[in-house]
């Protein structure tokens, strides 16, 4: 092994770069729903650990298996209460700072171009009545 097979790892001088910047296939979780999903995951993941506890306990015959079996079955319904808070937070993230939608101005909008059409036809046509009773009254 020589001196040149230590460095096999470093890239040659223009060889390219070592790390290439790529965008991200999808936009970041909002910061709430984000602490809440580690906080879920965090839950879950101790959750499991309990109920291997108290499954490993009752394997055993250790007195510790009845709370630890106690224990699995709280710590379920605090994991279930994590996984809810994710869903409901990711909805009203949705609902408050989502997708901005503005029907009504948009609405607005082609109800006035609309109404300017209509008024300038309605002048036209009046401006052309003007035109035809002058012609006739003269």
């Amino acid at each position: 092994m020589n001196a040149m097979d230590k460095d096999r790892d470093i890239p040659a001088p223009g060889a390219g770069a070592l790390w290439n910047e790529e965008p991200a296939r999808r936009r970041r979780l909002p910061d709430p729903v984000r602490t809440s999903a580690v906080r879920a995951v965090i839950i879950v993941a101790v959750t499991l650990v309990l109920a291997m506890v108290a499954v490993l306990c009752t394997f055993a015959g250790s007195w510790f298996a009845f709370p630890a079996v106690l224990i699995a079955v709280a710590s379920t319904v605090v994991a279930t209460w994590g996984v809810l808070d994710v869903w409901v937070t990711r909805q009203v993230w949705n609902q408050r700072y989502g997708v901005v939608s503005r029907p009504s101005s948009t609405a607005r909008e082609m109800r006035r171009q609309r109404r300017r059409a209509r008024k300038e036809a309605v002048s036209a046509r009046r401006a052309g009545e003007r035109g035809r009773a002058r012609g006739a009254a003269a």
